[in-house]
């Protein structure tokens, strides 16, 4: 059977996301693949090695953010194998509030015979935080990462 292709790879994450399987999620990393979050701010980390890293990011991810639909999907090939970029809006709603969100993305994805080697996310740690209800505690780490 042939690799699948990134395009399909990303389709399947998108599929365990919203049937909260983030055991699932992880098995799509290559080994020692990486997840990078080049906007993060205040705890979320910046970049995971390992698909075990991966797996310890997204656990519990289901009880804080209920994606419930992905209403808008581009998927856009580039120049390089296994590459495409993606945007995408997750829409559900935050566990602790009860409240609706909906988020935009922009993925660079990197596979490598079936398995995720590099996921570059590019979010609004601003809008991620206010979806979450963690708003007031991003805004308080970068003054504190200001004042320093």
């Amino acid at each position: 059977m042939s690799p699948r292709t990134s395009e399909e790879i990303f389709h399947r994450l998108l599929e365990l996301l919203l049937a909260k399987d983030m055991d699932g999620v992880a098995d799509l990393w290559a080994e020692q693949g990486t997840a990078e979050f080049p906007f993060a701010e205040g705890a979320s980390p910046r970049r995971l090695t390992g698909r075990e890293a991966v797996r310890g990011y997204l656990a519990g991810y289901p009880d804080l953010m209920d994606v419930q639909a992905i209403p808008t999907l581009t998927v856009r090939p580039t120049d390089q194998p296994g590459t495409i970029v993606v945007e995408f809006t997750a829409r559900g709603r935050t566990v602790a509030t009860d409240e609706p969100y909906e988020l935009d993305y922009v993925t660079v994805l990197t596979t490598h015979e079936g398995l995720i080697t590099r996921y570059r996310d590019y979010w609004s740690p601003l809008a991620a935080a206010s979806a979450a209800g963690t708003l007031t505690e991003l805004l308080s780490s970068l003054h504190g990462q200001a004042t320093r």
